[in-house]
């Protein structure tokens, strides 16, 4: 009795350790941290790891080992996380500005963190194609928090139909533009402020891909599946056009399902209209 006993602790503790290694493939390389007092560098330490087991649970693990976390915590801040970006190198990384107050509940429910590493997961694309990259993002945040519990099925719906909301308002605005192409639009975004017609344009992008490839009985029936499958193969260390960033992804899925939306959508002055259809792929 004692034999099973002792077989059973070792399974299960073997098993938690199993787990724990599969979840835990990436590890953060804190800059900044010292700053922080004691009890903040344990919270902002938790919240860190709470992403990266949250994003690989969903795109699975990164190639990279290591990730640099540039902390720049604010003494003012309206938000728990007002700005953050990836910081492309010889190791991508992610700069974080946050608020040293957030308590840890508001950082793990804030979406930057998520997004940011979801970047991590494809190249760096050039400034006419941020359109694919943000919108691939904003999507994949979406599914991470999702499915790591931070916000239920029916609030992922709500959300990213009101971000849709406000990219159609932001593509009407913009309407009067002599270029009012997305590839133009997503290469002067900072100047236009179109920040919410090229998120959520791409967004749409990856709602429409995720239904024709399910449609299409693709090996992959995800968008996140497959960018799993890409982070693992074929991801390009240099910056890329987004015409062959997505021509992998079509190889992988062996479909033309997004060279065939490229080219739809990167000369569209209009803001796409989803069906229900769609939005039930997801």
């Amino acid at each position: 009795m004692k034999i099973i006993y002792g077989l059973a602790f070792f399974i299960l503790v073997f098993s938690q350790y199993s787990l724990a290694a599969l979840l835990a493939h990436t590890k953060a390389d804190f800059v900044g941290l010292s700053e922080l007092n004691e009890a903040q560098q344990i919270k902002v330490k938790n919240w860190i790891n709470h992403g990266l087991v949250a994003t690989e649970k969903t795109l699975g693990p990164l190639i990279q080992k290591n990730v640099p976390i540039y902390l720049k915590p604010q003494y003012f801040a309206f938000e728990a996380v007002p700005w953050a970006e990836v910081i492309r190198g010889e190791q991508d990384g992610i700069e974080l500005q946050f608020s040293r107050y957030a308590s840890l509940k508001q950082l793990k429910n804030d979406w930057t963190l998520y997004h940011e590493l979801a970047h991590l997961y494809h190249p760096l694309l050039n400034y006419e194609d941020f359109w694919l990259s943000e919108g691939l993002a904003t999507f994949l945040q979406n599914q991470i928090m999702k499915d790591s519990g931070v916000i239920t099925y029916d609030n992922m719906m709500m959300r990213l139909k009101a971000g849709l909301e406000r990219g159609q308002s932001n593509t009407y605005r913009l309407s009067h533009l002599t270029d009012a192409r997305l590839a133009s639009v997503s290469s002067n975004m900072w100047q236009l402020n179109a920040q919410q017609r090229v998120y959520w344009s791409g967004v749409a992008f990856f709602i429409e891909a995720q239904y024709q490839i399910k449609l299409q009985q693709a090996k992959y029936k995800t968008i996140a599946e497959l960018i799993k499958a890409y982070q693992a193969c074929c991801k390009a260390s240099e910056q890329q056009s987004g015409r062959q960033f997505l021509t992998e992804l079509d190889k992988l899925s062996k479909t033309a399902v997004f060279n065939n939306l490229y080219l739809k959508y990167k000369n569209r002055t209009d803001f796409p209209k989803l069906k229900q259809k769609h939005f039930n792929a997801l």
